[in-house]
């Protein structure tokens, strides 16, 4: 595939970044004309930024249109097997390579994050820069960058683990104690402490899908 041209690479940009932080939900159908107004673009490189997210399966067909794709029971729980290894290992390496400044800007992280937690949207956002925060310091960009993949499509859920009563503060413990790992430099104990992370949010994540369904039916 040749590469995308500079002004389809900034509307992909775009388009990503609005799925990303919610302006744009899974189900929501996007359209070439409106999407070209709201980011200021012609239509062209919206169409090829548009092709190009629908080849990485984050966009899907709904007869002739587009929509923001979502996943089913199976991949999400194949996205959490492998959010949990993959982070596990940025947590093992961090703790092996992190500067003492990296891990002073988690411990504020961490602290400074105890504000949001009436406020599951906002904690959700901080709460990927937490996450980014301990990939970068893993000093890994093979690994950063399997992990962006991996975050590119948790951005296809409809909700955030966060929502759930009680799971705010309950994750903020967790990343305290993966902090203070990472400051023990405990390689083992920081992989430990962050796939038991992941682990918890995914079943969080499970009893909102039965609560859900329970609803419905």
């Amino acid at each position: 595939m040749p590469p995308p041209k500079p002004g389809s690479t900034d509307a992909y940009s775009m388009i990503l970044d609005a799925i990303d932080t919610g302006i744009y939900r899974p189900g929501d159908r996007l359209v070439e004309s409106e999407l070209a107004e709201r980011f200021g673009v012609s239509r062209t490189p919206v169409r090829e930024a548009l092709q190009r997210l629908e080849t990485q399966s984050l966009l899907s067909r709904d007869g002739r249109s587009l929509i923001v794709a979502s996943l089913d029971h199976n991949q999400t729980a194949e996205l959490y097997v492998v959010r949990g290894e993959l982070e596990g290992l940025a947590a093992r390496l961090a703790a092996r390579h992190a500067t003492p400044e990296e891990i002073r800007v988690l411990r504020e992280m961490v602290s400074a994050d105890d504000a949001l937690v009436g406020d599951p949207t906002a904690l959700a956002r901080s709460n990927r820069r937490f996450h980014k925060q301990i990939h970068l310091a893993s000093h890994n960009r093979y690994l950063v960058q399997q992990l962006d993949l991996v975050y590119r499509s948790m951005a296809l859920m409809a909700t955030t683990s966060l929502a759930a009563e009680g799971r705010g503060e309950i994750a903020q413990a967790e990343h305290d104690r993966i902090v203070a790992r990472i400051e023990a430099r405990d390689e083992a104990g920081a992989e430990e402490a962050l796939r038991s992370h992941i682990s918890l949010a995914f079943v969080t994540r499970l009893k909102q899908e039965a609560a859900r369904l329970e609803t419905d039916g």
